[in-house]
């Protein structure tokens, strides 16, 4: 019984502590979701665009401005003579409309007032009120990555949707008025 025990021991002392193993992963990650899925963007962003560059072609009659941050606009009523624009701080009160890009309504006739840069507010709109004056009503056409996105508003607005803005600038309080 006693030679039992020993070899019990003996076996134990040279399987039992035999040292670490790596383990192997369960599955291999690669770069491959990363590339669909700025192929699927790349493909939804042409796609976008398009749709948008069909609808400035079949309104010739408005001057449809492409902004550097990747949306387009035209001005419904344009104030020449003022220089006064939103900056970083400044309070704005705005009036807007928001329909898809088929121009069924979403969101009608909403205030809004808004501390540039300070508050929340989906990235397009926040950009193009920087480029309007107190009193101009401008039409923004925003393609999904500078509206909502992916997420949408949880509300009313789905997936990926390219939306249309009518904005007008009511007023601008400076900061440090």
């Amino acid at each position: 019984m006693k030679n039992l025990h020993t070899i019990i021991v003996v076996l134990f002392l040279c399987f039992g502590c035999k040292s670490p193993e790596a383990r192997l992963p369960e599955s291999v990650q690669s770069g491959s979701f990363l590339k669909e899925s700025a192929e699927r963007n790349i493909k939804l962003n042409e796609k976008e665009k398009s749709l948008i560059q069909e609808i400035i072609k079949n309104n010739p009659d408005k001057d449809y401005i492409a902004s550097e941050s990747g949306f387009w606009y035209y001005y419904n009523t344009k104030i020449e003579n003022d220089t006064l624009q939103p900056q970083f701080g400044d309070l704005v009160d705005f009036d807007y409309n928001v329909s898809d890009i088929n121009g069924t309504e979403i969101y009608g006739n909403a205030n809004r007032t808004y501390i540039m840069d300070k508050q929340e507010l989906f990235t397009g709109l926040r950009e193009g009120l920087k480029l309007m004056k107190p009193e101009e009503r401008v039409t923004f056409i925003f393609p999904s990555q500078k509206a909502y996105g992916y997420y949408g508003d949880e509300d009313k607005i789905g997936t990926n949707i390219p939306l249309i803005c009518e904005v007008t600038l009511n007023t601008i309080t400076q900061e440090n008025d």
